[in-house]
């Protein structure tokens, strides 16, 4: 009978939580390399549109900034997922595990809550706010004010526009919407 490699729920705990911190540090390159391609889409469409004296060029920024936006906000969401899962569920376990009966269980994973006690962490938070806000949302709008503004709009287009605005204008709420409850523990 061939023998069996034990493995202890110790162990596999720890093997989670590598793998959820190598998925949370992918995930973070990721989301922040997007504010980076979002400068730089807009930079190319801005440029196009001077370039050519074409206002209406301007309408390919909403949905740009909307998908780049909508992906960096899923990819913030899971970040902080993976951050309270750590703290709640993985490190809880191991700290049980780790302690024999009867003795006061240490914290596992200190890192995941101490640096979440920074006394600036909530004017951080409010200033990544306002820089989400401002790349995903207030450039697109503003390109729509300047396309609105021009004389040439036809009634297709300007339709366009308005729905645009709508979808930046729901993506701004989201953004807001995930930023609030920075004080409430859900977030990394």
């Amino acid at each position: 009978m061939p023998e069996r490699s034990e493995v202890t729920v110790g162990q596999l705990l720890l093997a989670e939580y590598q793998s959820v911190k190598d998925e949370q540090k992918a995930r973070i390159g990721f989301r922040d390399n997007l504010l980076y391609v979002t400068l730089a889409a807009v930079a190319a469409v801005i440029a196009a549109a001077a370039q050519a004296g074409q206002a209406a060029m301007l309408l390919a920024l909403p949905p740009v900034c909307v998908v780049l936006g909508w992906t960096y906000l899923v990819n913030d969401e899971k970040i902080s997922a993976i951050g309270a899962y750590v703290r709640r569920e993985l490190g809880p376990r191991l700290a049980e595990l780790a302690a024999p009966d009867g003795e006061e269980r240490a914290a596992a994973f200190g890192w995941e809550s101490f640096h979440r006690g920074d006394a600036r962490r909530v004017s951080r938070k409010v200033v990544q706010c306002v820089v989400d806000l401002l790349a995903f949302c207030v450039v697109p709008l503003t390109a729509l004010v300047v396309y609105w503004a021009g004389a040439r709009t036809s009634g297709g287009l300007l339709f366009l526009s308005v729905l645009e605005a709508l979808t930046v204008a729901g993506l701004g709420a989201y953004i807001v919407r995930y930023a609030v409850p920075f004080g409430s523990g859900d977030d990394a």
